[in-house]
């Protein structure tokens, strides 16, 4: 791993230097207006680079929006996206699986590999990291279990044919910008959760050291049971786990959990039995 995170320190996916001017909104258990605005869409150029056999996803900028290992195309190479995986602790055979924002499709090629009956969808709205993706990053083609849409993450869980159908929902949606999600909003999340079974999970990737942090999670607090924080990785990436229905967190059996999936996959699932362990000490 020690390579890896010279890599991104060399690509500048440091966090520290985001300007810190949002000012917080939104609170738990509060009433929200169902309305939203529609969000015009603006691309930003879709650009490479490569270093030490990684090959790495830009939106025009120094930003890693991720990372494929050349002679590991299925792998998941940032250990934040690793993190993004840690649903499994809680459950091993889910049905359907939606990534929203593709990226370079880490998420959705290992979750199509790992999980054969599973159903994989993912939900992009630029068509040039589509385009990316299955030139450059061996996406595989759309078939019977694998769907990719060219279409706004906030019209698909707002679509009520979603409601109640998903296992697992892992949520990155980064502009070119990189100041936080680009939906955080209340509403937002109730959709996502209204989107899963009644014992979905959903991870998502925010930044720790950024005002966008604190507004998420309180948005997220409004819509899900519990949430969970995997520790800070990167230098600023912090893997939220929000829960529908709050779990009976066995810490024996979750480490015998992680010792399964390390031993089938290579992820470090340990860590994260760590970081839910820290995290609810501090709670």
């Amino acid at each position: 791993m020690l390579r890896v995170k010279q890599a991104i320190e060399a690509m500048l996916i440091k966090r520290k230097s985001i300007e810190k001017e949002e000012s917080l909104r939104g609170s738990r258990r509060e009433p929200v207006k169902p309305s939203r605005v529609p969000r015009k869409a603006k691309f930003a150029p879709v650009t490479l680079s490569e270093q030490d056999g990684v090959r790495f996803l830009h939106f025009g900028t120094e930003w890693v929006q991720g990372a494929m290992r050349l002679r590991k195309p299925d792998w998941i190479e940032l250990e934040y996206a690793q993190q993004m995986m840690a649903w499994m602790l809680f459950g091993d055979q889910p049905r359907r699986i939606v990534q929203l924002g593709l990226g370079t499709g880490a998420l959705t090629k290992f979750c199509y590999r790992e999980f054969p009956e599973a159903q994989i969808a993912a939900i992009e709205l630029n068509p040039s990291v589509v385009a990316i993706c299955e030139s450059m990053f061996k996406l595989p083609p759309n078939d019977d279990r694998l769907t990719v849409l060219e279409m706004d993450a906030s019209d698909f869980v707002d679509d009520r044919a979603n409601h109640d159908s998903i296992d697992v929902m892992q949520v990155d949606l980064y502009d070119a910008t990189a100041r936080g999600p680009v939906l955080d909003t209340p509403e937002f999340y109730l959709a996502c959760a209204a989107c899963l079974a009644p014992h979905g999970i959903m991870t998502v990737n925010l930044f720790g050291d950024h005002p966008s942090y604190a507004r998420n999670l309180k948005a997220m607090r409004f819509a899900f049971d519990e949430i969970i924080c995997l520790p800070e990785v990167h230098e600023g990436n912090v893997v939220a786990i929000a829960f529908k229905t709050a779990p009976a967190l066995d810490f024996p059996a979750l480490y015998e959990r992680a010792s399964d999936i390390h031993g089938r996959t290579r992820l470090p699932a340990k860590a994260w039995v760590n970081g839910l362990k820290a995290w609810k000490l501090t709670r």
